[in-house]
């Protein structure tokens, strides 16, 4: 069954991919923007690739339009963006990709004051939102082209455990195994295996090194 998703932020890299990849599986997708018109420009570019129609809006629209909605903005905003959300982002399934990264050392592990984004989401958020930590280790150079297989399988973890089963069926649909973490307290560990990954690109001059699971 096709649903309604916002990616927040969606104008980004990882959000163009995912944005072509769940359009190209049927789901009707919105790409959000602080800038309404930049992200209708954006999901015009994107649906002229002809795998989907894909609309754009401004964030709190798109999210009032949506029953899930994904959010891929840089650590640096993820506070204030949850925050002007708040009230759209209630009863909505939120699947927050952000990596609490520290540039100029994003190959170094930080942990925020909050311990993780996802858990500073859900704080932010309140109960009312269910908040899903995936998709933290997936290169958007990988998700950029819908037909390119991704050699990767993806951790996602929740508090509540329907929320988690819809973000990992999404998951599937963007032609990725995901696999269920555990509660939203190991977002902690799953944030904190990027800088990893990305310390692992440039010392073996990788292209999206990802993580496969083995023994399941």
């Amino acid at each position: 069954m096709g649903r309604t998703i916002a990616i927040i932020g969606g104008t980004g890299k990882e959000g163009r991919g995912i944005a072509l990849r769940w359009a190209n599986a049927g789901h009707e997708v919105i790409v959000g923007s602080r800038d309404g018109q930049r992200a209708a420009e954006k999901a015009a570019e994107l649906s002229s690739l002809g795998h989907g129609t894909i609309r754009g809006s401004d964030n709190a629209s798109a999210v009032r339009a949506a029953e899930v909605a994904l959010l891929s903005v840089p650590y640096g905003a993820h506070g204030d963006t949850l925050r002007g959300l708040r009230q759209e982002l209630q009863d909505r399934v939120l699947i927050d990709i952000t990596v609490p990264l520290a540039p100029p050392k994003v190959r170094t592990v930080h942990l925020p004051k909050g311990r993780a984004a996802a858990l500073e989401a859900q704080e932010v958020l309140g109960p009312g939102a269910k908040v899903v930590a995936a998709l933290h280790h997936v290169s958007s150079a990988h998700l950029a082209d819908p037909e390119h297989a991704i050699d990767c399988d993806v951790l996602a973890c929740s508090d509540d455990p329907a929320a988690l089963e819809l973000a990992l069926s999404l998951i599937g649909d963007l032609g990725l195994s995901g696999y269920d973490a555990g509660p939203l307290a190991n977002a902690v560990a799953l944030e904190s295996l990027t800088p990893v990954l990305l310390h692992l690109n440039k010392r073996y001059k990788g292209r999206g090194a990802g993580l496969r699971l083995t023994g399941i």
